[in-house]
């Protein structure tokens, strides 16, 4: 097969395909969060007690809902892909803290961990040339343009 071949050509491809993966699963994943409202962000939210912060949990309860909902989002889309990994990166690892406190074992916690470290080391590999970031903050000072 000719993509055996290629000496990783694919690899932008390779990015944009997990980028979209991931990012309309952590879309889905967070969406009935968002709907839940106040009274589930509370909920959600009260888990920033494991790292000493009790005030506004609806507010941490949301953003936790916005980073998966958003977050999701721009992933797909490789837009402000490094910031929204950060928020993407912490949310994960909030939710495995609060599966291993909870005493769920390593089934309870291990799919946050994954995605923790899913996001940290796409951190570092960024979001590929097929992304809005490639288009809209170029890294030569070209036009912004899609190269295939």
């Amino acid at each position: 097969m000719a993509i055996f071949r290629t000496r990783y050509h694919y690899r932008n491809t390779g990015l944009l395909l997990l980028r979209i993966g991931i990012g309309i699963m952590f879309i889905l994943h967070g969406w009935p969060k968002m709907m839940g409202g106040p009274e589930l962000w509370a909920k959600i939210g009260a888990n920033m007690q494991l790292l000493g912060i009790g005030f506004a949990p609806e507010f941490w309860g949301f953003m936790a809902a916005f980073a998966e909902t958003a977050g999701g989002l721009l992933l797909a889309l490789g837009l402000l892909f490094r910031p929204v990994l950060i928020l993407l990166f912490v949310t994960m690892l909030v939710a495995a803290l609060r599966h291993m406190s909870a005493g769920d074992g390593f089934g309870g916690y291990s799919h946050a961990l994954e995605a923790a470290i899913l996001f940290f080391s796409l951190f570092f590999i960024g979001p590929g040339k097929y992304s809005l970031d490639k288009f809209f903050f170029p890294t030569n000072k070209n036009r912004a343009t899609f190269q295939v």
